[in-house]
C-alpha cells in the first residue's frame, strides 16, 4: 500500500499543469499518482467551490478541512480508496460536524489542553489559554485506519516574526496530540504533510555553508523538530533514514526565482512513523519530476503482510480492519447535503405550483405533425399555465374561412406606411476637408487660403473662398494647363527636398526615444538581466525592475547583509539590481545626448 503526501498549492491550479491538464476528471488525476491513500495540502478553495468531481471523485472516499475565517486559504483533504474507521477535523477535538460525533465516532477519548502545554506568549506578551485560534485555519485532518492513526497536516510558516509563536505552538500542540495516542492509548501514528521546517542543515540548500550551519540550530522551529525526531523523539524520518547522505533531495522551491531548474530548495514535506510501524516500512522516496506546484509528493509503500515473532504471518488487509469498516465515517463528503442529492434548490421553495389542465384544453405542441392554425397557437401559449377558470374569457379559436375574411379586410383598408421624416440637413463645419482633398490635384487659380466648407450629406457644396485669389497665392493645378519656369520648380524641389530630409530626420529621432529600452547588463556576468514585478503589497507593488539572469544557487551572491563575500559563487546569480524607472531614464538621456551631438 502506498501513502502520498503532496502540497499542491491550490486544487484548481493543479489541472493546468502537465501532465494533469490532459486529464480531465480529479479522479484521474488522482489515479495517477498511483496511491491508496492521498494527502494534499494548500487546498485553497471553500465548500461552497467545490464540484462534485473534487469532492466525491469515485473511488476514492475524500475527507477535507477549510480556514474557518480566510476563504481560499490553507486547508487540507485525504483521498483515500482504504476506508477508514474514523475521522476528525483538527487536533484538539474542538472542530465539530453538525450533530457532533458521539463518543463512539471520536477517535480518542481525551485531547490535548492549552494548560498542559507551556505555550508561547505571543507578539503582545499573551498566552493562548485555549486552540481556538490554532484550529481556525483548516490545518489538520487525522483518520483512524485501525493498525496506525493518520495526521494530515499542513504547518504554519513563517511569513514574519510576529508569526513565529504562532508556528511554534502549532507545534507544541501537534506533538501533545501524538504523545497522548502513542503513550495513552498505545495507538501507532503516521504523520504526513507540510511540516515548514528542515530537519538539518543537509535538507537546506545553504545548509552547508559555514555562516548557515553555525547558526542552523538557533531557530526554535528547528530545535523543536530535531527534539520530537528519533532516535531521541518519538517520530522517524523515514525517508531520510532510507537515504542518509543523499543530497540535494529537497521538496519545495521559490518558484519566483525559478529555482527548481537549479535544485536550489529546502526538504519540508515528510512522512513520520512510529517506531511500532517499521516493520510495515518497505520504502520511500520523493518525486521531484512531478510538477505542479512549488512542491513536490513525497510517498512511502508498506509491506503487503508481516511476519510476527511467533511466526504468524499477519496480511496488511486484516491489520487495517478493512472487513469492519463497510462504510465511511459521517466527516466523509459523499454524506454532504450538496453531494448526497439531499439539498432541495432555493428555487423550490419560490416557484409557482401550475394546476394540471383539462385533458379537452392541453395546449398542443408547436410542432405538431397536423397543421394548427397561428391563432390557436397564440391561445395556447397565453393560457398555458392559468387556471381553467380563466379560460373560459378566452376567445373561441377562429376557423380558415373566418380567417380569409380578416385577411380580405385588411387588403382593403391597409394601413398608411409612415411618412418620412423631413432630412435636416447637417451644419457645415468650417475648416474641415475630405481625406480625398489630400490627395487629388488642386484646382487651377484655387487660393491657399481658401476654406473648405464640406457637408458628408450634400456633396454638392462647392468651395469657397474667403477672399480673391492673388498671383502670390496661386499654385499650380495641372501642368499642362499652367506650365512653370524653370526657377519656380527648382525652387518648389528644393523644398520639397528639404521637407523629406527634415522629416526623415524627425522620424528617427523619434524612433530611439519611442524605442524600447534595452535590458541592462549586469556588473559580474555582463549578461542582459531579466525583469521582474513587484507582488507582494505595499508601495512599490505593481513596480518592475531587473535582475541578473542567471538561475539562483549555493551560495548564490543574496546581497552583503545576507551573504559572506568568500561564500559567494559567481556561477549563479550576482547581486545586481536595478529599477526599470532608472534604467528608462538612463536610456532618454543617451538618446538625447546623441541626437545633441549629431
Amino acid at each position: 500500500m502506498r501513502i502520498l503526501t503532496w502540497n499542491i498549492n491550490g486544487i484548481r491550479t493543479l489541472p493546468q499543469y502537465h501532465p494533469w491538464n490532459t486529464l480531465k476528471k480529479t479522479s484521474a488525476i488522482l489515479e495517477g499518482l498511483q496511491a491508496d491513500i492521498i494527502c494534499f495540502q494548500e487546498m485553497k478553495t471553500t465548500r461552497p467551490q467545490l464540484t462534485r468531481d473534487i469532492a466525491v471523485p469515485d473511488p476514492y472516499h475524500a475527507f477535507l478541512s477549510f480556514p474557518a475565517t480566510k476563504g481560499g486559504y490553507s486547508g487540507v483533504a485525504v483521498y483515500t480508496t482504504v476506508i477508514p474507521l474514523k475521522a476528525e477535523e483538527g487536533l484538539t477535538g474542538k472542530l465539530q460536524p453538525k450533530p457532533p460525533l458521539t463518543s463512539e465516532e471520536r477517535i480518542s477519548p481525551s485531547y490535548p489542553a492549552a494548560d498542559d502545554i507551556n505555550l508561547v506568549p505571543d507578539e503582545k506578551g499573551m498566552v493562548p489559554v485555549d486552540f481556538e485560534a490554532l484550529e481556525a485555519e483548516g490545518r489538520a485532518l487525522v483518520l483512524d485506519f485501525g493498525l496506525f492513526v493518520l495526521i494530515n497536516l499542513y504547518c504554519p510558516n513563517e511569513g514574519s516574526e510576529e508569526r513565529l509563536p504562532y508556528k511554534v505552538n502549532y507545534h507544541l500542540m501537534l506533538e501533545e496530540r501524538v504523545r497522548k495516542l502513542v503513550e495513552d492509548e498505545k495507538r501507532e501514528v503516521i504523520v504526513v504533510g507540510d511540516i515548514n521546517i528542515t530537519a538539518a542543515p543537509i535538507d537546506h540548500c545553504d545548509g552547508a555553508l559555514e555562516s548557515r550551519a553555525s547558526e542552523f540550530w538557533e531557530h526554535p522551529a528547528r530545535a523543536w523538530f530535531k527534539k520530537w525526531l528519533g532516535p531521541q523523539g518519538p517520530m522517524i524520518d523515514v525517508v531520510r533514514q532510507q537515504w542518509p547522505d543523499r543530497k540535494g533531495m529537497y521538496t519545495c522551491w521559490n518558484t519566483k526565482i525559478s529555482a527548481r531548474e537549479s535544485n536550489y530548495g529546502t526538504r519540508i514535506d515528510y512522512i513520520l512513523l512510529t517506531r511500532g510501524m517499521m516493520p510495515w516500512f518497505k520504502g520511500g522516496d520523493i518525486q521531484p519530476s512531478v510538477k505542479g506546484s512549488d512542491h513536490c509528493p513525497v510517498y512511502i509503500d508498506l509491506h503487503d503482510q508481516i511476519e510476527l515473532e511467533s511466526g504468524q504471518i499477519l496480511l496488511l488487509r486484516d491489520a487495517l480492519k478493512q472487513d469492519a469498516a463497510k462504510d465511511p465515517p459521517r466527516l466523509c463528503t459523499k454524506y454532504w447535503d450538496e453531494f448526497s442529492n439531499s439539498q432541495k434548490l432555493l428555487s423550490n421553495f419560490f416557484g409557482r405550483r401550475s394546476e394540471p389542465l383539462p385533458l379537452s384544453q392541453t395546449p398542443t405542441p408547436l410542432l405538431a405533425s397536423s397543421p394548427v392554425p397561428l391563432a390557436q397557437h397564440s391561445l395556447e401559449i397565453s393560457t398555458k399555465g392559468e387556471s381553467p377558470a380563466s379560460l373560459d374569457k378566452q376567445p373561441l379559436p377562429l376557423t380558415p374561412k373566418e380567417e380569409q375574411i380578416q385577411v380580405v379586410k385588411k387588403r382593403k383598408n391597409p394601413n398608411p406606411p409612415p411618412k418620412p421624416s423631413p432630412r435636416t440637413p447637417k451644419k457645415a463645419r468650417v475648416g474641415q476637408s475630405k481625406i480625398s482633398t489630400f490627395f487629388s490635384q488642386p484646382k487651377l487659380g484655387a487660393s491657399v487660403s481658401e476654406t473648405i466648407i464640406i457637408d458628408q450629406d450634400d456633396e454638392s457644396l462647392a468651395s469657397q473662398p474667403t477672399s480673391a485669389p492673388t498671383s502670390s497665392q496661386e499654385v499650380p493645378g495641372d501642368l499642362n494647363h499652367s506650365p512653370l519656369d524653370l526657377d519656380d520648380l527648382s525652387q518648389f524641389s528644393a523644398f520639397i527636398a528639404n521637407e523629406s530630409t527634415t522629416s526623415s530626420k524627425s522620424k528617427a529621432q523619434w524612433s530611439q526615444l519611442m524605442a524600447p529600452v534595452q535590458p541592462p547588463k549586469c556588473d559580474v556576468h555582463s549578461e542582459p538581466c531579466k525583469q521582474y514585478t513587484v507582488n507582494k503589497p505595499g508601495p512599490n507593488k505593481g513596480k518592475t525592475f531587473w535582475l541578473c539572469s542567471r538561475p539562483v544557487g549555493t551560495g548564490y551572491d543574496a546581497g552583503r547583509s545576507k551573504r559572506l563575500r568568500e561564500e559567494v559563487n559567481p556561477q549563479y546569480r550576482c547581486n545586481f539590481f536595478k529599477w526599470s524607472s532608472d534604467v528608462k531614464r538612463a536610456a532618454l538621456r543617451n538618446v538625447r545626448s546623441s541626437q545633441s551631438e549629431g
